[in-house]
């Protein structure tokens, strides 16, 4: 569904000539891509699996951006940070912290956790559940912040 979706979007920006937006769509295409025809791989995704792309795709521009801010590269920050909105655009609106720390303090109270012994457990929670609402970095904070 999102590759076809991916497929219509890169028409429009080739037929509007909005090469940013083109370059982004063919990221996202090449790693749907490699993702279904990789070994072990079946000819579907997933719709988990293809928000765990879109993740890993979003996360990688925000650090690439990180990196080009703290170098004083204004133009390379702002390639990536462009290509983040495209990206970010086919993931799910986003929780904000206190909604992600309501939810984690939910997980810690159904799973009995009360140390840093059972970040795991309580991790493992809620990034199954937290797929795509939430970055894996702000869960971590989060977790860490209320077990400790």
């Amino acid at each position: 569904m999102l590759q076809q979706k991916i497929d219509q979007d890169i028409k429009k920006a080739m037929l509007a000539k909005d090469n940013m937006s083109l370059t982004a769509l063919r990221a996202i295409k090449s790693a749907l891509l490699i993702a279904k025809t990789g070994k072990g791989a079946s000819d579907t995704l997933t719709e988990e699996a293809e928000l765990k792309i879109l993740q890993r795709l979003a996360k990688q521009r925000k650090e690439s951006a990180e990196i080009y801010h703290t170098q004083n590269r204004p133009d390379l920050y702002q390639i990536e940070m462009d290509e983040l909105k495209v990206i970010e655009a086919y993931l799910p609106q986003q929780m904000d912290r206190e909604a992600v720390v309501n939810y984690v303090k939910d997980i810690i109270t159904q799973s009995g956790a009360t140390t840093m012994k059972d970040m795991g457990k309580v991790m493992g929670l809620a990034n199954k559940e937290l797929t795509g609402k939430a970055d894996g970095k702000t869960i971590s904070e989060v977790v860490k912040q209320l077990l400790a």
